[in-house]
């Protein structure tokens, strides 16, 4: 059993820091991709408070298809291009969403979704996931979120 202590107020770039070292451990020696996806949305839900959807969404062929995540039933394909997710893994760039509102062709799965953060993971260049977190709070995520969920990618690219 993993027991990890989330110290939910700690600043951010050490908050992040623990996240990493966390997911490291986990994925450590585990080959199983779905495993990994899954342990890690977890222990970002965890460790990140104020979010309503934490997860993954895995490149396939010219869509993004669902994969590991907590929170409500999820929009289960996107095409590449569309939405938030769609932008990231499209653009291979992190995008901060203050208000998912404004986005143009934002895909709502969660109504009560009002900020975003989504983070492409790469392995040797090519995007083949993306993290998707949601909060219900806008503005919630900022450059420091998003620098440390780019820590976190890092380590999903080379467990899934």
């Amino acid at each position: 059993m993993y027991d990890f202590a989330a110290q939910t107020d700690l600043p951010k770039p050490e908050l992040y820091s623990s996240l990493a070292r966390a997911a490291d451990a986990l994925v450590q020696g585990e080959p199983d991709a779905v495993a990994n996806m899954a342990n890690l949305a977890a222990t970002i839900w965890q460790f990140l408070p104020d979010l309503n959807w934490a997860g993954f969404y895995r490149v396939i062929g010219d869509e993004l298809v669902l994969g590991p995540f907590i929170g409500k039933p999820a929009c289960i394909r996107i095409p590449m291009g569309a939405g938030v997710c769609g932008t990231a893994a499209a653009l291979g760039s992190t995008q901060v969403v203050p208000d998912v509102h404004a986005f143009p062709g934002h895909i709502a799965c969660d109504a009560a979704s009002r900020s975003e953060l989504v983070v492409p993971v790469l392995r040797n260049g090519r995007v083949i996931a993306v993290i998707d977190l949601d909060s219900p709070t806008p503005g919630r995520f900022d450059d420091e979120d998003a620098a440390g969920m780019q820590l976190i990618a890092q380590v999903a690219a080379l467990a899934i």
